[in-house]
């Protein structure tokens, strides 16, 4: 599929029309990146499921393009919040520090996802510091250009609030695992999410390509990396999960003792 290009008949020699450049074209163009790749990441992300194509033209003339080199911060916690992301490639850590400087991880965030859109409802400060972990472009729409976009198409309000409802499960259920679940039990829970998410099918289970360190894995489920360690090697030793290299495989018996002990 091409966009914008009017072929001739099959018998014509005359050279290709070009339609003129829409506004969406030449913001898109400025910001070097094709436009049929922001309409195709709008159409795809989560939050933007199911809007009718003049919603996402709608968006795709609003948002610019942002590049984040690895190790950089896009947003800081407590900083003011004015626009919202959702990432095109790369990936992007959402965490926050204690006064140690000690690390809690709340999520990993990929291409379709988004955040930052909490600070732009309530006009509070942000919540967390997000990190590129991977060099990263962003779509970036602002406060002003969101409720612009909102009050044409109801149907992106919807999505955010169903968005907002969906993390607030999630944050709960953490909560739960913190003050219920011991350690060993909150790392098959990560491990067995970290495979439903990012995991591709094999012959022995689900191979997660990018295997966290035992220090990352700490920061995710609120743990010390000594702690993790002794859990995580016992898991490989009973043959639930496989290092391989820098990938790990999670077995389908680690994902069904999961399974049961959520049923239970």
């Amino acid at each position: 599929m091409t966009f914008g290009i009017a072929r001739p008949p099959a018998n014509s020699s005359a050279p290709m029309p070009l339609r003129p450049p829409t506004t969406t074209d030449l913001r898109s163009n400025i910001n070097g990146e094709d436009p049929a790749r922001i309409r195709a990441t709008i159409a795809r992300a989560p939050l933007f499921a199911a809007l009718p194509i003049t919603a996402i033209e709608d968006l795709t003339s609003r948002v610019t393009v942002r590049k984040v080199a690895v190790g950089s911060s896009v947003v800081a916690q407590d900083e003011p919040g004015d626009a919202m992301f959702v990432i095109m490639s790369g990936r992007i850590k959402v965490v926050m520090f204690g006064e140690s400087g000690r690390e809690v991880t709340l999520s990993l965030l990929r291409a379709g996802d988004s955040f930052g859109e909490m600070s732009l409802f309530d006009q509070g400060p942000r919540s967390a510091h997000c990190l590129a972990i991977e060099p990263t472009t962003l779509l970036v729409l602002t406060r002003d250009d969101l409720m612009r976009h909102i009050q044409a198409h109801a149907r992106t309000a919807i999505n955010l609030v169903s968005e907002m409802a969906r993390r607030l499960r999630r944050a709960d259920e953490t909560i739960a695992q913190l003050a219920l679940c011991d350690v060993n039990e909150r790392l098959i829970h990560r491990l067995v999410g970290l495979a439903r998410e990012e995991g591709a099918s094999g012959p022995d289970g689900l191979v997660v390509r990018r295997r966290p360190t035992q220090q990352e894995l700490a920061n995710m489920i609120g743990s010390c990396r000594e702690t993790i360690s002794r859990a995580f090697n016992q898991l490989a030793r009973d043959g639930l999960i496989i290092p391989r290299g820098r990938s790990l495989v999670v077995t389908p018996a680690l994902i069904e003792r999961a399974e049961k002990k959520k049923a239970a």
